[in-house]
């Protein structure tokens, strides 16, 4: 594992901001709490990031990208049939829901503090949830089941992730990955 000071200052600052906006709240977070946790001066931290939306901004930006790139990987080492590709978004959920520290969806919570004064972060959380949707949606053409039944698969993750958030309860993905079974192999019986 690489020492602090060997990490790009960018990082390093990223790492702290997404630590503490994700587990109190963009808006309880101040610069000096993320200067302080990344071990910068605040000369530094305004070097890379001029203001917080900034930060803000760049936090939500790499957590999609990583976010999203965790979920393809899982769904493609999962293997096995379109149908199971799809399946394995809930599983993946599962795992995630599981995960010390989880707090839900990072960009809910940030759309609901931030999201109707602050364009950015509105924008990033519409983009986030775009992709994720469009990612959801090639799985079920892939699948061969019609494109409503991606929407109605989205909305049951969505739903999964604040279920979880909410109550704490990491069973809110297998639940809603029955329910995505239903819904698919109906909607595949239909086809047919």
């Amino acid at each position: 594992m690489q020492q602090a000071e060997q990490v790009d200052p960018r990082t390093r600052i990223l790492d702290a901001a997404e630590e503490l906006f994700y587990g109190q709240g963009v808006q309880a977070v101040g610069m000096d709490a993320v200067r302080a946790a990344c071990g910068l001066t605040m000369r530094r931290v305004y070097q890379h990031f001029p203001s917080k939306n900034d930060l803000v901004e760049a936090y939500l930006q790499r957590r999609d990208a990583r976010w999203r790139a965790s979920l393809a990987v899982h769904v493609s080492r999962a293997g096995g049939t379109p149908r199971d590709q799809v399946l394995s978004v809930f599983d993946w959920l599962g795992r995630w829901f599981a995960e010390p520290g989880f707090r839900g969806c990072a960009f809910v919570n940030s759309f609901g503090e931030l999201g109707a004064t602050t364009p950015a972060v509105a924008a990033a959380a519409r983009h986030h949830k775009a992709e994720f949707a469009g990612y959801l949606a090639g799985l079920v053409e892939a699948a061969g089941a019609p494109s409503a039944t991606a929407a109605q698969l989205t909305l049951l993750a969505e739903g999964a992730i604040t279920t979880a958030a909410v109550h704490g309860d990491p069973g809110a993905a297998a639940d809603a990955r029955d329910a995505a079974r239903l819904l698919l192999d109906a909607a595949l019986t239909a086809r047919r």
